[in-house]
C-alpha cells in the first residue's frame, strides 16, 4: 500500500494535534488532542486492513520521508516501509497507551454559520504569530462578523481583524485558543454553537475538525 501525498499531509497535521495515533480498519483517520478539546477526522484514499497504534507519529513520518515513493505493508507486530531494495521496520505501540477518540461529536444548536476563505485563515494565523497573540475570536457587533487575533487578558492588546461576513443583527464573541486552531490551510465552512463547540468542515477535501470554545465566549441571540 502506498501513502498518497494528501494522506501524508493529513498525518503530518494530525501529529500537531496529538503525537499518538490509533488507526482503525477502513479509510477514516481520527485523532483527538490530549486535552480532548480538538477532534479531527479525515477520509483518505487508502484503506487500512487492520487496527494498529503509533505512539510517535512524527517518527513514522520521518521514516516515510526517507523514501520518494514508500510502500507500506502491515504485519502483526510492526509495519514495514520499503522502496526498491531498502526497507524500514516500525513497531506498533500498545493501543491502551494511545489517547484516541472513543466516540464522535454531534453538534448541538448551531447559532452561527460562516465560510472562512483560505486567505482569511492564513492571514489570521500569520498575524497572530507575528504579533504573538494567543487568542482568536469570531465576533460580531450585529453589522459585521470578523475573525480577530488578540490577547483577551490584555485590555491594550494589539489586534488583527479581518471581516468574513455580514452580520444579521446578532451580537456574539466566540473565542478559541490560537494553539487549538491547527487545521490544514484551506477554505472552511465554520459552524459555531453557543454551547461552546465549533465545527470546521473543509470545503474541498473530506476533512473536518471540532474545536472547543473558551468558556468566556458569549452569544446574545
Amino acid at each position: 500500500m502506498k501513502i498518497s501525498k494528501q494522506t501524508f499531509e493529513v498525518l503530518k497535521n494530525f501529529s500537531e494535534i496529538n503525537a499518538n495515533l490509533l488507526i482503525n480498519p477502513g479509510n477514516k483517520l481520527q485523532t483527538i488532542s490530549i486535552m480532548k478539546n480538538v477532534l479531527a477526522e479525515a477520509t483518505v484514499e487508502e484503506t487500512f486492513e487492520k487496527e494498529f497504534a503509533i505512539y510517535d507519529l512524527n517518527s513514522l513520518l520521518s521514516v516515510l520521508s526517507l523514501y520518494e515513493a514508500p510502500e507500506i505493508s502491515l504485519g502483526d507486530d510492526y509495519l514495514t516501509v520499503s522502496q526498491g531494495k531498502s526497507s524500514s521496520k516500525f513497531w506498533y505501540a500498545d493501543p491502551t497507551l494511545i489517547v484516541s477518540p472513543t466516540k464522535g461529536i454531534t453538534m448541538p444548536s448551531q447559532e452561527v454559520q460562516v465560510r472562512i476563505t483560505q486567505s482569511n485563515y492564513t492571514d489570521l494565523l500569520k498575524a497572530s504569530n507575528i504579533m504573538q497573540l494567543p487568542d482568536v475570536g469570531l465576533v460580531s457587533d450585529g453589522s459585521t462578523i470578523n475573525l480577530v487575533a488578540t490577547d483577551k487578558k490584555n485590555q491594550t492588546s494589539n489586534q488583527f481583524d479581518v471581516e468574513v461576513a455580514d452580520g444579521n443583527g446578532t451580537k456574539f464573541n466566540f473565542y478559541f485558543k490560537r494553539d487549538n486552531l491547527r487545521m490544514i490551510p484551506g477554505e472552511y465552512d465554520l459552524t459555531v454553537s453557543a454551547k461552546n463547540i465549533s465545527h470546521w468542515v473543509n470545503a474541498n477535501v473530506n476533512l473536518q475538525y471540532w474545536v472547543a470554545l473558551e468558556t468566556d465566549s458569549k452569544y446574545e441571540g
